[in-house]
Formats: C-alpha cells, sequence, structure tokens
C-alpha cells in the first residue's frame, strides 16, 4: 500500500486521457478511452479519470491501473461461466478485447437493501416506492439489510453525463431491448458471477454488496465487457464489522468508490449543479481505497511504476503491438 505522500506526489504522472499514433481514432468514455482495430478488436486505455453522480471530477492516480488489473484477475476468475472480452493485457492499463455487440441496458445485481443514488433501492424506498424494477418491496425494510436472495435491478445505459434509468424485466423484452431468451441468459450469468464475486470477495474479507455488469454478444454467445467487480462498478463492505455496526444503527464500512459519493453528500452535492473540487485527503484516501480493494480480492501486492507518467509507458509498452 501506497503511502498518501507518494500517491500525491504521483498526481502529475496520473493519466487523464491519451493520444496513441497508428491506432486510429480515439473515442472516450467516462473512464476509458479506446480505439476499434481491424478483426473486430478494441484497444481498451483505463484511464485514472474520477467519476460520480456521472460527472468527471479530475484524476486519481494508480486508479486505472487497479480497475484495468482487477478486471483482468475477475475475466480469468469467471471464464467458466461465460466468455469475456479479453484478449491480452499489454500494458497495466491497457487491455487488448474483441469486440461485442452490446445491449443497451447495464445489468445491477443488487443482495443488500441500500444505495445514495436515485436508481438505488434504499433511495426509492425511502421516498415510499414499493414496486421498484419489477419486484415488490414489504413495508418494514431497513437500510443496508440483506435482500432475501440477490436481485436483478436493470438501468438504461446513460451517455457521458446523463442519468441511468431503472427498468423492469418485462419492459426491457417487451420494447425489443433484448430479446427474451437472451435477457434470460443474461440473468443466468449475472448471478453466477454475482456468486462467484461473494464467494471470492469473501475470501478477502469483504461483501459483494451490488454490482454493474454490462453484457454483450460476441460470436453469438452472451459475454461480459467492460469490467468486472472493482471499485467503481461495484459496492463491497468490510465483512468483519458488518453484523456489529448493523446491530448498533451504523453505517457498514464500505470499502470502494462509496467513500467519494459520501463525501460529495457531505459537500452538499447530490447530482446537480458544479461538484466540489477534490481535495488532497480525498485523492490520496480514494487511491488508498482502490488498492486497498485490489490486494484484498487479489492476494496480490500491487505494484505500480513510480518513475515515468503513464502515458509514456503506454506508448513505450505499445510499441509493435500487432495490429
Amino acid at each position: 500500500m501506497y503511502s498518501a505522500e507518494i500517491i500525491l506526489e504521483q498526481r502529475t504522472r496520473a493519466l487523464s486521457e491519451i493520444n496513441l499514433n497508428g491506432f486510429g481514432q480515439r473515442h472516450q468514455g467516462k473512464v476509458r478511452d479506446f480505439y476499434s482495430l481491424p478483426g473486430n478488436r478494441r484497444l481498451l486505455v483505463t484511464t485514472d479519470r474520477q467519476s460520480a453522480f456521472d460527472r468527471i471530477l479530475g484524476q486519481i492516480p494508480f486508479k486505472g491501473q487497479v480497475l484495468n488489473q482487477l478486471s483482468q484477475f475477475w475475466f480469468e476468475q469467471s471464464s467458466d461461466i461465460l466468455p469475456n472480452h479479453m484478449l491480452s493485457v499489454p500494458d497495466p492499463n491497457v487491455m487488448l478485447a474483441r469486440e461485442a455487440q452490446m445491449f443497451p441496458v447495464e445489468i445491477v445485481v443488487r443482495g443488500y437493501m441500500t444505495g445514495v443514488t436515485d436508481t438505488s433501492i434504499w433511495t426509492m424506498y425511502q421516498k415510499g416506492s414499493r414496486q421498484m424494477y419489477g419486484y415488490n418491496f414489504k413495508d418494514g425494510m431497513y437500510k443496508n439489510q440483506p435482500l432475501a436472495t440477490p436481485i436483478i435491478t436493470p438501468t438504461t445505459h446513460a451517455e457521458l453525463g446523463g442519468h441511468d434509468k431503472p427498468l423492469s424485466r418485462t419492459e426491457i423484452i417487451e420494447s425489443g431491448l433484448v430479446a427474451e431468451e437472451i435477457y434470460t441468459q443474461i440473468e443466468e450469468k449475472a448471478l453466477a458471477l454475482f456468486a462467484r464475486g461473494q464467494e471470492l470477495c469473501g475470501k478477502g474479507g469483504l461483501i459483494l454488496v451490488d454490482t454493474k455488469y454490462e453484457f454483450g454478444l460476441i460470436d453469438g454467445q452472451v459475454a461480459i465487457t467492460d469490467e468486472v467487480h472493482t471499485p467503481d462498478s461495484s459496492r463491497f463492505w468490510i465483512a468483519s464489522t458488518y453484523e456489529s455496526r448493523l446491530g448498533q444503527g451504523q453505517e457498514p464500512e464500505n470499502f470502494d468508490k462509496e467513500l467519494l459519493r459520501l463525501w460529495m453528500r457531505s459537500k452538499g452535492f447530490g447530482g446537480d449543479g458544479a461538484p466540489p473540487a477534490l481535495d488532497e485527503d480525498i485523492i490520496a484516501r480514494l487511491s488508498q481505497r482502490y488498492i486497498g480493494c485490489y490486494e484484498r480480492i487479489t492476494g496480490r501486492e500491487f505494484e505500480s511504476d513510480l518513475t515515468q507518467p503513464v502515458a509514456e509507458r503506454i506508448k513505450a509498452n505499445l510499441e509493435g503491438l500487432a495490429l
């Protein structure tokens, strides 16, 4: 684990974006820059851009490497469940992947009654909703309690700057967003991935609370793409203190980027207007949180090059990459 001092020293080397020569036109998402390559392939560069509430807030050192290498870990750990888009990892921040025919929905699996965003079941429940995402919820539920069984709560796939909107299984199928046969496969694979995630996270002392998946078709098969069980796509709690804190009416110890959402809420920001600027304390704490997630889940020590900017290292590692 790097110290706050080292993390803050690395801010000038963090990756905000990258322009690569010889790879075609660059496209930009919230966190990733990508290039479409011949042979139905895509070069994905995971930057250090930090987003929350669908806003880009700045850069967090080492974040991109953590997301990319954690996704690599999970793709390897779930290949028996379903195919994924990963071909190779030529740099700690870069993945060469197969192009997928993406489904226009995000699949969110939830194991607990929690959340602070507008699409979270706790936010909606607290406002009086008892029918959400096609499920009926009973009265008397409380924040952070486990659900009887994990549920799938899909949303629209918002563009950069937009907001996701809740969907139900019925709406997805009846509107023709995804065919019923395919959507049934997606549901089965999503729940199996979540179960695998809960199992392996548990070995690292973490509870996988909820997560977002993006699926597509590759060679006619349902495949997982984007990222899997990272601090950006998932919510984690510390397992050892969950029961005691729940019994005392305290919030679970989060171990993901919920730290940032709660910090922003404390600054009076809920998603509208100008977001607060990230200070040195939250930058260092976030970076350590990302690194900590990687180390707990994988059981490996996180290592990175501290001597050169991430962009320079990427360009050097991609020299001679066969297109």
